[in-house]
């Protein structure tokens, strides 16, 4: 028996199913869009790490930053006994809260929750190693569906821990969301909540597209060809034949929006074919599918969209220079 609680919420097929209708809704017609979730299998995970220690990009570390600055602080305001973590993927970041919250507290739980079972699996096997006293849950599931956010409450999963909750969202995920999605997902997570838990949020703040657009178009190519990844994904699952030198890698500053968009460029005119979706189009040299947008944001517009969504503001820090946010929000 693993040293840790696995559930799984999603059907066996819920990738292959997932990554077709998104396919099909997606790419039909432009202007083509595809969810940023399906650059993260395996190797587009292994990429993304590699991103997060690249000078150009900063998030990574302003967060843990702030971290390791703040986060006694933030287990005594929440006065929780339980993290849970969406979108937990490798859980590397979920060390620091771990250690203040198994200084505060005698019986520390911790749920993740993602929809990659190997992930989950390996993170939480190497936290039993570093935590034999934490008490974990692996929980399968889509965070962004209402049966997702039950695994926010530790007896809603397999867990036991029965106190306040601390809910961590961070990578600036949030920032993945557009405006309409990302005042969906707060009402749901608001939902599932209890008196005196708390959301953890990481968050990008904006800045300059000189400081912006490296941080997802590196001088390396690692940001390109963890974009040039999905074309393999899409290939794989559902028998497509995307070839990688009919694109690139682009990183637009969206300033109205206040976003960055990440696409791949047609850089001459293809036909593509996913049979597996019974899906066939065309693009022009110059024409592009977009793969990810990341949100930037403002503190008084980020408030007053959780204040929307029936939270208050607790407490807000930032890094040394300003570039990122983390914050804490208990319900209203």
């Amino acid at each position: 028996m693993p040293p840790y609680r696995f559930t799984d919420r999603l059907p066996a097929d819920f990738g292959a199913r997932r990554l077709r209708d998104d396919a099909v809704a997606g790419l039909a017609e432009a202007p083509r869009v595809l969810p940023s979730s399906w650059l993260y299998d395996k190797v587009g995970s292994e990429l993304f790490e590699d991103i997060t220690r690249l000078p150009e990009y900063y998030p990574t570390r302003c967060e843990q930053e702030i971290l390791e600055r703040e986060a006694a602080e933030i287990v005594a305001l929440s006065h929780c006994s339980t993290l849970v973590e969406l979108g937990s993927g490798s859980s590397l970041k979920t060390h620091v809260l771990l250690d203040a919250l198994s200084a505060a507290v005698t019986r520390p739980s911790y749920v993740a929750v993602d929809v990659s079972e190997d992930a989950l699996r390996q993170a939480c096997a190497r936290l039993a190693d570093r935590y034999p006293a934490l008490d974990i849950d692996a929980i399968r599931a889509d965070f962004g569906t209402a049966d997702g956010m039950s695994s926010t409450r530790p007896g809603g999963g397999s867990g036991s821990g029965g106190g306040p909750v601390l809910v961590a969202f961070l990578g600036s995920t949030i920032g993945n969301l557009d405006r309409t999605d990302r005042a969906a997902f707060l009402r749901a997570l608001r939902s599932s909540l209890r008196p005196g838990d708390h959301l953890l949020l990481g968050a990008d703040l904006v800045k300059s597209p000189d400081v912006l657009i490296p941080a997802y178009d590196d001088a390396e190519g690692v940001t390109a060809a963890f974009n040039l990844n999905v074309l393999d994904v899409l290939n794989r699952a559902l028998d497509g034949d995307f070839r990688r030198q009919d694109f690139r890698h682009r990183a637009i500053w969206d300033a109205e929006a206040e976003w960055i968009e990440m696409r791949l460029e047609a850089v001459r005119d293809t036909t593509v074919h996913l049979k597996a979706a019974d899906l066939q189009f065309s693009l022009m040299a110059g024409e592009s599918l977009r793969t990810e947008i990341s949100s930037k944001f403002r503190r008084a517009d980020l408030t007053a969209e959780l204040d929307d969504a029936g939270f208050s503001s607790v407490r807000w820090w930032t890094d040394q220079s300003g570039l990122y946010s983390l914050s804490l929000w208990a319900l209203q």
